[in-house]
């Protein structure tokens, strides 16, 4: 169960004055996991990155084989003080994936580590800024998405589930959480079936997933629509990564306060958690390894859609 964790993370980051060393804080009683706040300031304010290794007995960190899997908790900010008072719903993704390493974390003083190496990733910003977006605002961030990419996408990650706020759109009318097509080295791959059936055990209801576009995998700032920042980490990287969308039946605003839900919060912490569980035990995979080659090999790369493109 993870929602104590989550109502720990909210309880933490529903305050205008959290900062990473808070949230760094919340692991000190874990030895085993290590946490790393780096303050980095941008034209629009600065954000604290937080890097959370929660090593595995058969890991990289170990000299295992067992690859390492990578949790994002995608957002512009937590907050958009002035403007709005309170834990805006664009913090979602931070909630989550904070209460996913809290659990992953305490898992291991029970004598449940998994073997795989897990790195969880986020930022914490209570004073971010706003910006226009259709159907509405959307949550803006003090630095640019190269920066989040730059501190949030680790290289040692070999598949990334990132978990942002996606209720802004039309596209899911649905209350709980999401998750989208793989997305590997431009190519928008099938939904993974392991990860739709880790999905249905976690939520007890059918797997809801979201579609996405070519023009969702590009990098911000090339004039193109994007649904939200949600599989912006794959501008950066060869692995290949999913978004786990925490959704709603209705269009609620990233800037919106009093949005967040608890209990879809835990859910999308606690699919994370299992799916790291089952690629630990080698029972899951993101993506069909032979029939990427095959796609690649009969139409060739697609990284160009990793780039700003012709300009």
């Amino acid at each position: 169960m993870t929602l104590k964790q989550t109502l720990t993370a909210v309880d933490v980051l529903d305050d205008g004055n959290v900062n990473g060393e808070k949230v760094k804080a919340l692991f000190e009683a874990y030895q085993n996991v290590t946490v790393a706040v780096t303050t980095i300031e941008g034209d629009k304010g600065s954000t604290d990155f937080i890097r959370i290794d929660i090593p595995g007995s058969q890991g990289r960190s170990a000299n295992g084989e067992n690859p390492t899997i990578g949790i994002i908790g995608r957002l512009g900010g937590i907050g958009a003080r002035p403007s709005r008072v309170g834990l805006v719903s664009d913090a979602d993704g931070a909630v989550a994936a904070i209460a996913a390493a809290l659990k992953l974390a305490d898992m291991q003083t029970k004598g449940d580590t998994l073997a795989s190496d897990v790195i969880v990733s986020t930022h914490i910003c209570p004073d971010a800024p706003t910006r226009p977006h259709e159907p509405v605002d959307f949550m803006d961030s003090p630095v640019d998405i190269g920066t989040m990419n730059e501190n949030e996408v680790v290289p040692e990650m070999e598949m990334i589930l990132s978990i942002d706020t996606t209720k802004g759109n039309r596209i899911v009318n649905h209350k709980g959480i999401a998750i989208s097509p793989t997305v590997k080295e431009g190519y928008i791959l099938r939904v993974s079936e392991d990860l739709m059936r880790i999905q249905e055990m976690a939520t007890g209801e059918n797997a809801v997933t979201f579609p996405i576009t070519m023009q969702d995998i590009t990098p911000y700032g090339n004039g193109l629509f994007h649904i939200n920042s949600i599989l912006q980490p794959a501008v950066a990287t060869s692995a290949p990564v999913v978004g786990v969308a925490v959704t709603a039946g209705s269009i609620v605003p990233g800037c919106g306060t009093g949005a967040s839900h608890e209990v879809d919060i835990a859910t999308a912490a606690r699919f994370v958690i299992e799916v790291a569980k089952e690629v630990a035990a080698g029972t899951c995979s993101f993506y069909d390894p032979a029939e990427f080659e095959t796609i690649t090999s009969l139409y060739g790369s697609m990284t160009v859609l990793q780039t700003a493109g012709k300009q």
